[in-house]
């Protein structure tokens, strides 16, 4: 979900990394999780506009004006080249059935209504019914379930698992499923609605109060100002529920969540918990534990609701889920939540959607999640430096931050959230993202997660309806020219694209590959960096070098964040790094793993090592010692 206000809240914890090395406790989990020996990349797709081929464009366009995309566009073909350029789990954005300003009534779904919609396909974080799916990505809607389960197949027969979103914090205005399994409700049906908080009821409520749209600001109408018989400036909710985000007001800001409605987890107005909380020692404690916890215990309606829908999505044949926000439900309800995902599937893969970096190990060790975004250290950081204005001294600190977490911290470039990179709002040119990219998915054992049409180079550029240029639209049918290109008429085979997007999905593919296949990046991680800015002449802050190992590879990572300048340096390893490495004096060879054009001598004397480098504007090298 986009979510405008956050930020201001979020820089102000940019750089305030914790200090307290009590807080880094030896994590037995992490520890036999760090044992796996490779890296996973997870691709994101906007799943309805994938396979867009209308080129149309038009603001506010419809369905029928601007094209959507289907599950069936992702064929054999299509996914085998996600596969192939090195991604090891899709996850599916916008699959569960969420609100969308067109007429399925024949399908036994009510209308929408534009006054609580955002853009016309809607927002796929203000979920109407999560025993369905998005009538838009079916060829039939009628049949949308068994479409998404032959989409679900057609992946696992490719090699690659799929993950969808689930989003408990809040749901749409007017939930309501027409497929719940039998003795299963809606939530908020058996809401006691004459009282603002019961621990049972789904939703906070404002009794004796009517919900209002929010006044629209910037001269924002729905639809465009597109006439439509349900936008009338009234959504009818009595009494008013809150909002999302939080919000208590009958009448949320514009600025507000308005399109959703906050659940209800037991906690209080005033804050009070009513549910048992975790007992001392339950951090370092596994899922099982955690399971059997829970299982005696009476726990609040809305958790049960969540945790039978991951279920039934598990049955379904899904691998995994990416829960949004989070970190605006309690921990508590995740470790509920979370063990039983990992009884049903102990290899269910959980992504969650945190920000604030001082919850990071209690939503790891006590929520049981397996990774959390690393969005506000390292990302942000690296977004810094490729808009010029940053450094990377920076960056090995947040590694040593998060040392005893590092694995769980999943790492990206873009997003549906994040600017496109190639935006002018962001880098204004896709390649400075190379050298960012190198050193985001290699310097730690992380999965590492692209956004569909990164890989050639997408800006994100189209004014849709709802929102502003820069990210590509969630929000409305749009086409995604760059991706349209490579998708080439559902030849999938970039017959259209530039030079420029197939050099860079090029440079994507080799990359990811290697990530996946390397023992190295699976296993350990050392710091050179601040070593050389003391010792090496010329090494500056718009470098970054660090090497990585296993006892069957030893790698030195180096890149260049300069979109201009070539540098020249003697590149240092320290006493410790030759002596783990147990090198011996003499000459060693090295050659980069991503084009194999560049080679040098590492020369070993004394217990010391010395690598002769010359990079390149916006370059790379991944030097495997031979």
């Amino acid at each position: 979900m986009v979510k405008p206000f956050r930020y201001l809240v979020l820089m102000i914890i940019v750089f305030c990394f914790a200090c307290n090395d009590s807080v880094k406790t030896n994590f037995k989990e992490t520890e036999a999780v760090n044992k796996k020996q490779h890296k996973e990349v997870i691709y994101q797709v906007f799943t309805r506009l994938f396979g867009n081929i209308n080129t149309t464009n038009k603001l506010w366009g419809t369905i029928e004006e601007n094209g959507v995309g289907k599950f069936n566009d992702f064929t054999e073909k299509a996914l085998n080249e996600i596969k192939d350029l090195g991604v090891t789990h899709i996850w599916y954005t916008g699959v569960p059935h969420h609100d969308v300003i067109r007429d399925y009534t024949k399908y036994g779904i009510s209308n929408d209504d534009p006054d609580v919609v955002k853009g016309r396909a809607g927002s796929p974080y203000a979920v109407k019914d999560y025993y369905n799916v998005n009538p838009d990505l079916a060829e039939n809607p009628a049949n949308r379930l068994e479409e998404f389960k032959a989409l679900i197949e057609r992946t696992h027969k490719a090699g690659m698992k799929v993950i969808i979103d689930i989003v408990p914090n809040h749901v749409a205005r007017n939930y309501h499923s027409v497929t719940n399994p039998e003795g299963v409700e809606d939530f908020g049906a058996s809401d006691d609605k004459t009282k603002t908080y019961d621990v049972n009821n789904n939703f906070y409520y404002n009794p004796g109060e009517a919900f209002q749209v929010p006044e629209f600001l910037n001269g924002y109408q729905p639809l465009g100002g597109e006439k439509h018989t349900l936008s009338d400036n009234k959504f009818n909710e009595v009494p008013a529920k809150w909002t999302g985000n939080g919000s208590r007001l009958s009448q949320p800001h514009f600025n507000d969540w308005y399109e959703t409605v906050k659940v209800n987890y037991g906690i209080s107005p005033d804050g009070r918990k009513d549910f048992n909380e975790l007992p001392d020692g339950f951090d370092n404690k596994d899922y099982k534990v955690h399971f059997e916890f829970w299982k005696d215990k009476t726990v609040p309606d809305s958790w049960i609701k969540f945790r039978d829908i991951a279920l039934y999505w598990l049955d379904f044949g899904v691998d995994g889920f990416r829960f949004d926000m989070a970190e605006m439900v309690p921990v508590e309800f995740w470790s509920f939540m979370n063990s039983s995902i990992k009884t049903k599937n102990p290899e269910a893969y959980i992504i969650a959607e945190v920000y604030n970096t001082s919850l990071y190990r209690d939503y790891v060790k006590k929520g049981k999640m397996d990774y959390l975004y690393d969005k506000v250290q390292l990302y942000d950081t690296i977004k810094h430096i490729m808009q010029g204005h940053g450094s990377t001294d920076h960056i090995p600190h947040i590694q040593e931050d998060l040392r005893d977490i590092e694995h769980h911290m999943l790492h990206f470039l873009e997003n549906h959230d994040e600017q496109r990179i190639a935006s002018p709002q962001f880098a204004g040119d896709a390649r400075k993202g190379k050298p960012a990219m190198v050193v985001s998915a290699t310097i730690s054992t992380s999965p590492t997660m692209i956004y569909f049409g990164q890989e050639v180079g997408e800006p994100g550029a189209e004014d849709a309806g709802f929102g502003s240029p820069s990210r590509t639209s969630i929000f409305d049918y749009v086409g995604v020219p760059t991706l349209q290109r490579w998708v080439n008429d559902k030849q999938f085979d970039g017959g259209k694209s530039t030079k420029e997007e197939k050099e860079l999905r090029d440079f994507y593919k080799r990359l990811l590959n290697f990530t996946i296949n390397s023992s190295a990046l699976g296993e350990n991680y050392q710091d050179i960096h601040h070593y050389n800015r003391q010792q090496t002449e010329w090494y500056n802050d718009q470098v970054l070098s660090f090497v990585r190992w296993s006892d069957k590879e030893k790698l030195i990572l180096v890149s260049n964040f300069n979109a201009e300048n070539t540098y020249g340096f003697e590149l240092q390893l320290p006493k410790d790094i030759i002596e783990k490495w147990h090198l011996k004096n003499g000459n060693y060879e090295v050659s980069d793993q991503l084009y194999n054009t560049y080679k040098s001598i590492l020369k070993v004397e004394g217990n010391t090592g010395k690598v002769r480098i010359d990079i390149g504007p916006l370059g790379s090298y991944i030097l495997k010692i031979k």
